[in-house]
């Protein structure tokens, strides 16, 4: 009985949308959620209830498949955060301005400390000066001056008045030391007159002056501790003044945060550091105070700022996507100001990492991405770890420099990470890095496709009907939602699925609005769909043309009419990043007299991949279990690929090449008007390939080129049937009787038509009926081994 081909019905899958009930997806409900992921989303569920530590999701899936979209809708809609979030906070350190300290604050309550301290600071600097600059301030300290000049000039004057007595004077030099003197009557004795002196009153003088230098010593050390009772008594003073000023202030503002301990007990320490640093207020010392309020944005003294590293809303736990994610990004960084010339840092110039705005939530970044940065993988493990955000500087630890730092306080971390990833680096990292599987318990894989019948037809509308909306987009009628699921199936390669990409079709949806609106349409029908698939093909073809100007030209060879020994169109597919296509490929065999090899000239010239090579052992084996059960095969088979000049790989050629090496051995000459891609096991029965649409429309375009024939057609496997969806060009010609199509299960059928004889069935002894292909090529192998045996 010959070989049917398939009727066009088989060849296409319409989309019926029997349950779809309005005009346009604008009467659609949009879907929420994003279809076909079920199982990631489960578990991305799974991991985000879970606090324990480990429990980080990689979500791992082809781009496109819409991941982070998923994800981030999950997480905005339907994920119930239980725990409270929190502002960070970095203040001085007063004790070691090097560690900076952390104050963990409800949400909202980091920037309401912030505006209270500069408010209560320029209140407290203009209540200090007005403090330190009236009457009763001054006649106090006046007072304290007064009580010390007097006890000066007292124990002076008495000293003064002792040396009097002995005809020595205290005078002060221009130095400020202290220096006797001897007097000839009221005046000094200049040199000539106390030379004129007698021995005895010189030494009388000597002596009296070292007596007065000795009590004048003990003087000056009373002096000194006056002086410091009286610094003492001064500072005492300050403080009071100042302590009556600040806790005026104070007071009110530690009451207000007195449910903060952490907050209280800085408030309390600012407070102890402000009587400390009264100069800075009162600017005593003017480079002193110009360095303190070196602030970039208030005048408000340093070391009295509040760093809010983070504010967070209240309530609303923090979903962080970082897209550029370098070590200082993700982990933070300490600046450097410059001020008259002098570089300076401390805790106000800590800038935060998006690992610290996403405390408490969820930190999404890209896997490849991470891993390309220095440090920041192992940057991020350690923090997991640790479950603490170190800021550390990257420098320091690139360089291995002792470069003073600050070293602030590590801040709990309470994070999930989702890292989105392809199944190459997921592999990658689950191979090399051991702690991988610890810190990244959950996997979130994301289906390439869905099953295809009325209900996900029917949610896929509702998909189409969400990007529309989100996108403010022209909306469907059921002709354009229809083709846009026709070409969803279309891409997953199969007539009973759709692909999940959904950035392909959300791209899809964007040039059939522009179509559209070019039409002037205020809905998008089925062929603006059909126009923005033709332009996406025009943009992105130029390789397919260039490769079928070759069929045109006749530069490469190739026959679609007649009959040749040992020759075969084979199919392949050629890609680009964004593009695919079939084009035949001429395969030939020949044969000599040798010992039963088929010699693969790919492999030989290392222009084969180890797939192809598979698969021309397996057809070697399969026509040795046929033709060489009894004897050893006399002949020697080359096979190759005409005007191949790269890499071949893939088995899909198996049965066109076991074709072509039968035809050769046997002498039986092939239609060249058919083609065939399938690839074949041990015993010759015909396995699934991918591409096959794309090769299909590769041979018909050739054949269109080369010139139509109502012979014409493509033998594929049975089981690549329900692959099938086809350009309507060609169904047409199926449906007219110009073009065919033929599924078969065994290479013997593909043997049989491209013959029109039988292939042939060995019996129990090995032997072939007559007027089969294998009989004959059995004949002419009989007929070398009898010749091979004379000689």
């Amino acid at each position: 009985m010959p070989h049917q081909p398939l009727t066009s019905d088989m060849l296409y899958r319409t989309s019926q949308l029997t349950k779809l009930d309005v005009s346009s997806t604008k009467h659609l409900e949009p879907l929420e959620e994003i279809v076909g992921q079920d199982r990631a989303r489960q578990a991305v569920e799974f991991a985000m209830s879970i606090k324990e530590k480990g429990y980080n999701i990689y979500a791992v899936g082809q781009n496109g498949l819409g991941k982070r979209t998923m994800v981030m809708r999950y997480l905005s809609r339907h994920w119930q955060y239980t725990h409270p979030v929190y502002d960070w906070c970095y203040v001085a350190n007063f004790q070691d301005s090097r560690v900076p300290k952390v104050l963990q604050m409800p949400a909202g309550r980091g920037l309401k400390l912030k505006k209270d301290l500069e408010k209560m600071m320029g209140r407290l600097g203009k209540s200090l000066q007005l403090a330190f600059d009236n009457e009763m301030y001054y006649s106090r300290a006046d007072a304290l001056k007064n009580r010390l000049t007097e006890m000066q000039e007292g124990a002076l004057g008495e000293l003064s008045q002792e040396a009097k007595l002995q005809s020595v004077s205290l005078s002060i030099t221009t130095s400020g030391d202290y220096q006797f003197i001897a007097l000839n009557g009221e005046e000094p004795h200049t040199e000539e007159t106390f030379d004129a002196l007698s021995q005895k009153e010189q030494e009388h003088f000597d002596q009296a002056i070292r007596d007065l230098e000795i009590q004048l010593r003990g003087l000056v050390r009373k002096l000194t501790e006056w002086e410091e009772t009286y610094a003492e008594k001064q500072q005492k003073l300050d403080e009071e003044i100042a302590t009556e000023a600040i806790s005026h202030h104070m007071v009110k503002l530690i009451e207000s945060y007195s449910d903060l301990p952490q907050v209280k007990k800085y408030l309390k320490e600012m407070q102890g550091d402000v009587l400390e640093n009264l100069d800075i207020f009162l600017q005593e010392s003017e480079e002193q105070a110009a360095l303190a309020y070196a602030a970039l944005d208030k005048k408000l003294p340093r070391r009295y700022q509040v760093n809010v590293l983070v504010a967070q809303e209240e309530e609303v736990p923090p979903v962080i996507v970082e897209d550029s994610p370098t070590y200082h990004n993700i982990f933070g960084y300490v600046e450097n100001a410059t001020y008259k010339g002098t570089v300076f840092t401390d805790f106000s110039l800590i800038r935060p990492g998006s690992i610290h705005r996403a405390n408490g939530g969820v930190l999404l970044i890209d896997a490849v991405k991470v891993l390309e940065r220095p440090y920041v993988w192992d940057g991020l493990k350690r923090a997991l770890s640790s479950r603490k955000a170190s800021l550390s500087s990257l420098e320091r630890e690139v360089t291995l420099s002792g470069t003073i730092s600050l070293e602030p306080e590590p801040i709990p971390l309470d994070v999930k990470i989702i890292l989105f990833g392809d199944y190459h680096t997921y592999k990658l990292l689950q191979h090399y890095d051991a702690e991988f599987s610890e810190l990244f318990r959950v996997t979130a894989d994301f289906e390439d496709d869905m099953p295809r019948n009325e209900d996900s037809e029917m949610k896929y509308a509702m998909f189409i009907s969400s990007i529309c909306h989100d996108n403010n987009l022209l909306h469907c009628d059921p002709g354009a939602i229809g083709r846009i699921i026709e070409h969803s199936s279309r891409q997953s390669g199969d007539q009973d699925k759709l692909s999940l990409h959904s950035a392909d079709i959300a791209n899809l949806l964007r040039e059939s609005n522009y179509q559209a609106k070019v039409s002037n349409a205020n809905i998008i029908r089925a062929s603006h769909v059909e126009k923005a698939l033709a332009s996406r093909d025009m943009r992105v073809s130029r390789l397919r043309d260039h490769v079928m100007e070759g069929f045109t030209t006749g530069t490469t060879l190739i026959d679609t009419k007649g009959k040749a020994v040992g020759q075969v169109n084979a199919l392949s597919v050629l890609a680009t990043n964004d593009f695919s296509f079939g084009a035949p490929n001429r395969i030939t065999a020949t044969t000599s007299f040798g010992d039963g090899a088929v010699l693969d000239i790919e492999r030989s010239v290392e222009l084969g991949g180890s797939i192809h090579s598979k698969g021309v052992m397996i057809l070697t084996a399969y026509l040795s279990s046929l033709l060489g059960k009894q004897a050893k095969i006399p002949l020697t088979t080359r096979i190759t690929f005409e005007q191949s000049y790269g890499g071949v790989d893939g088995d899909s050629a198996s049965m066109a090449e076991f074709c072509a090496i039968l035809s050769a051995i046997s002498g039986v000459p092939l239609r060249q008007d058919l083609s065939i891609t399938g690839s074949m096991n041990q015993f010759g029965q015909a396995q699934p390939i991918g591409g096959v649409n794309e090769k299909i429309e590769g041979f018909f375009d050739v054949c269109t080129i080369k010139g139509p024939k109502s012979t014409q057609g493509v033998i594929i496997p049975r089981s690549n049937v329900h692959n099938l969806m086809l350009r309507k060009d060609i169904i047409h010609a199926v449906e007219k009787g110009k073009f065919h199509i033929y599924a078969i299960d065994h290479v013997s059928e593909a043997i049989e038509l491209f013959t029109g004889i039988p292939a042939g069935k060995p019996d129990s002894k090995g032997k072939f009926k007559t007027d089969t292909v294998l009989h004959k090529a059995a004949e002419k192998l009989d007929a070398l081994r009898k010749k091979s045996s004379k000689a």
